[in-house]
């Protein structure tokens, strides 16, 4: 099964409540900071949710 590295490249300062949940949610703590997560429908929507945010490569 994929992979995928999520990177948070953008701050969430300033951001709805959800947003920042998802962020948190997804392992993302700092700026730059990356988690590896499955590829899943659940992992992609909330990655759809945060899309302006974070930056997602297949590992």
């Amino acid at each position: 099964m994929t992979e995928l590295k999520v990177t948070l490249k953008r701050s969430v300062i300033g951001r709805p409540q959800n947003q920042r949940d998802t962020v948190k949610a997804l392992g993302l703590r700092k700026l730059h900071s990356a988690a590896v997560k499955p590829d899943n429908a659940a992992i992609r929507g909330m990655i759809s949710t945060v899309s302006h945010l974070v930056d997602v490569e297949k590992v």
